[in-house]
């Protein structure tokens, strides 16, 4: 089995990723309730007083999810393309 270009560069790729991916997640702010408010339902989104986030928050969370989303699609191509590559050689 050889170690082509296609996973070292995504391997790279995912490298990269999954740094950014633990700084980034360690950066947001935590939104977790205490156990009192779980028992009595009560909830700090009451009518919109604690929904006004920042739009660093706003933006973290997304550049979060976009990276998230390039790591599985990044693994899988990693995985797959090798695998249709030998497929075609061997036809």
């Amino acid at each position: 089995m050889e170690f082509g270009a296609i996973q070292l560069i995504g391997g790279i790729i995912m490298l990269i990723c999954s740094v950014l991916l633990i700084i980034i997640t360690m950066a947001q702010e935590q939104k977790q309730q205490d156990m009192s408010s779980a028992i009595t339902g009560q909830t700090d989104n009451f009518f919109g007083k604690g929904n006004v986030s920042s739009s660093r928050e706003q933006a973290l969370a997304r550049l979060t999810k976009l990276l998230a989303v390039i790591f599985f699609v990044v693994t899988i191509a990693v995985n797959i393309i090798p695998a249709i590559i030998e497929r075609v050689s061997n036809s």
